[in-house]
């Protein structure tokens, strides 16, 4: 072998072994769960006198923009001080429903809301769900009793689709003309499927065509046909419901194909193929009562997504799941008003950096960045 050949060969072997050596915990095989600390200065303050409502959803693009689709019509009269007639106080006025930050938390845009008569879009009387596909698109739903549809834009506020339409008819499940409350939305790309959480009114998870729209298939829980028989109030210790119970709150596609759903009050994330087969499920303390805590889901950033990040809006934290077994490895934050806690943590998503972002709901009204902590 020329002796160039052996240096460079010595070289790469130095530096593969180096990077064995000092690589941490987190990019090597049985790596340890990341540890979180809040942001206190992120975002920054929204401009034009704004103030935010209930998140209802929360999503990171393919740039680390962070898209937060919040609820104008959910703030009070005090929070809307400078809107009164005369004005109440020096603040504040609605944002906008979708906003669009860097990840300095500088808002960089901000649309939406009803479109003017005529428009070929309903626009959502209680947002809810929203993600940004690999094209730009932005996907929002809503989960008032008449939001029986999902709306997809450019991302500067475009409009392109819809599925479905405004409805005050009964919940049915097997309709596949209208949704029942949509509560999350992911999109798979290669296949140009939409996969719906459907939802707060419905108990399935349905598939479209995310190009044309056309019904593609759906499924209950365990893979079952859905249904709409009410399973009755959630008991800790009972066989397990099945059927999901209202609000199947989050789908996500994993990099390795699998989907996984929120079944929010069963207190459980249920796991299938992408046609629907059933794989496995975690229950995630499933002591929980009231409204449940399984609530939203984020995955890690390693090649492997080895870690699942669940909002949890009952109990208030995010517990670090293992992705494989569903064993609870620690949690994040606390019931509270400070930073780095959380009232009724809905939403959540992480960056390329492995960054966490959460939105809360019900008086909460805020969005925090929680990033990794240095050991």
């Amino acid at each position: 072998m020329p002796p160039i050949k052996k240096v460079l060969r010595s070289f790469a072997s130095g530096v593969a072994l180096f990077a064995l050596l000092f690589a941490t915990p987190a990019l090597v095989e049985g790596q340890q769960p990341p540890k979180f600390k809040v942001d206190p200065a992120w975002p920054l303050e929204l401009p034009n006198n704004w103030i935010l409502g209930q998140v209802g959803g929360l999503a990171v693009d393919s740039h680390d923009h962070i898209w937060v689709l919040q609820r104008p019509g959910s703030d009070t009269v005090d929070e809307l001080g400078a809107a009164q007639t005369p004005p109440r106080s020096m603040c504040c006025l609605a944002a906008k429903p979708v906003l669009e930050f860097d990840a300095s938390g500088k808002l960089l845009n901000a649309w939406g809301g009803p479109g003017p008569a005529g428009a070929p879009y309903n626009w959502p009387k209680v947002e809810h769900g929203i993600h940004v596909d690999k094209n730009d698109n932005v996907w929002i739903g809503g989960n008032d009793p008449a939001d029986r549809m999902v709306l997809k834009f450019t991302r500067d506020g475009r409009f392109l689709m819809q599925i479905g339409k405004p409805s005050t008819e009964p919940m049915d499940s097997s309709r596949t003309d209208i949704l029942g409350r949509p509560a999350g939305i992911d999109v798979d790309e290669a296949a140009h499927e939409v996969y719906i959480a459907d939802g707060y009114g419905n108990r399935r998870v349905i598939v479209f065509d995310s190009e044309t729209g056309a019904f593609k298939r759906m499924w209950g829980a365990y893979g079952n046909k859905p249904s709409d028989a009410d399973p009755g109030p959630y008991a800790p210790g009972a066989p397990p419901a099945q059927q999901f119970r209202t609000p199947v709150h989050c789908v996500h596609i994993a990099h390795d194909g699998l989907v996984y759903i929120c079944d929010r009050s069963n207190d459980r994330i249920q796991v299938f193929d992408k046609q629907g087969k059933f794989v496995k499920e975690f229950s995630l303390r499933p002591e929980t009562l009231g409204i449940g805590s399984a609530w939203d889901i984020a995955f890690s950033r390693d090649k492997g997504q080895s870690f699942l990040f669940v909002a949890d809006g009952e109990d208030n934290v995010i517990w670090t799941v293992q992705r494989s077994d569903g064993k609870i490895l620690g949690s994040t934050g606390h019931n509270g008003r400070n930073a780095g806690q959380f009232h009724w943590i809905h939403q959540i998503a992480s960056d390329s950096t492995g960054s966490l972002y959460t939105g809360e709901v019900d008086t909460g009204k805020r969005i925090q960045r929680f990033v990794v902590a240095k050991e």
